[in-house]
């Protein structure tokens, strides 16, 4: 069990403050590593802080606008200050718009792009250059089934944010294979519908009958996300680049 031991290890979660940013916080918290939580939301950074601190590691929480380059360039001075190293780096900050096709407007999908997109890669990079220097490290992005293709209408909406995760996929395939020669893992997680902030209401808006038709009967759970972001962080996935492990609860699956 030592391969999946993340004591001492220093790892930040964009959005950790809350939904699947927390659960996975939690995850790498519980396994021993030492926490860094960077939002927007100051308030639910501090209240994850005080929650996980419990666990007796040591959890620093940050204001940062991720499309900020300054913001991101405090965060990781700030932790390698702290820390001495950054070994893990969850990008998990990000948002959506419900919207049909022809009636999104430009700055809708801009915003879409700059957190999901542009956001991830400002952070990747700035960390990059730490992780390069250490000749370790392990970086997680958080993608989604949406990314894989189409999604219908009726069911979701969201073609900035299906675009956008899609791009995330094929991101961390091309940063896997440009870092892994320094030692550096890059891999991401793509969940199926797990009752967020964002979801909550995708799922409010939708008639169509999304929980029976997921094998699995029901939604993903606080629980769910946990083992695979431990692999995916640990020197359990050494030798694991440019994947994207699938969290769904079967929605893949079916043909």
């Amino acid at each position: 069990m030592n391969r999946f031991d993340l004591t001492g290890k220093s790892a930040i979660i964009t959005g950790g403050g809350r939904g699947l940013g927390l659960q996975i916080a939690s995850a790498l918290a519980e396994a021993g590593a030492n926490i860094v939580i960077a939002s927007r939301d100051i308030t639910a950074c501090e209240a994850a802080k005080e929650e996980l601190s419990k666990m007796g590691v040591k959890v620093l929480a940050f204001q940062c606008d991720i499309t900020k380059k300054a913001d991101i360039d405090h965060v990781v001075s700030e932790s390698v200050a702290e820390f001495g190293s950054i070994d893990i780096l969850v990008n998990n900050s990000g948002t959506s718009w419900v919207s049909p096709m022809l009636d999104l407007k430009e700055h809708q999908w801009k915003k879409v792009m700059d957190v999901n997109v542009t956001g991830t890669f400002l952070f990747s990079q700035a960390v990059a250059a730490v992780m390069i220097k250490q000749q370790s490290g392990k970086i997680i992005n958080i993608a989604s089934v949406n990314g894989f293709g189409g999604t219908a209408p009726e069911l979701l909406d969201t073609i900035a944010y299906n675009t956008s995760k899609g791009a995330v996929i094929t991101f961390t395939k091309d940063l896997g294979v440009k870092l892994a020669r320094h030692g550096i893992q890059v891999n991401a997680i793509a969940p199926g519908f797990f009752p967020t902030k964002i979801t909550q209401k995708i799922i409010a808006q939708t008639n169509f009958d999304i929980l029976g038709n997921m094998p699995a009967g029901r939604f993903g759970n606080q629980e769910d996300l946990k083992g695979a972001a431990i692999f995916l962080a640990s020197k359990a996935s050494d030798y694991v680049i440019g994947h994207v492990l699938v969290v769904d609860g079967g929605i893949t699956a079916l043909v």
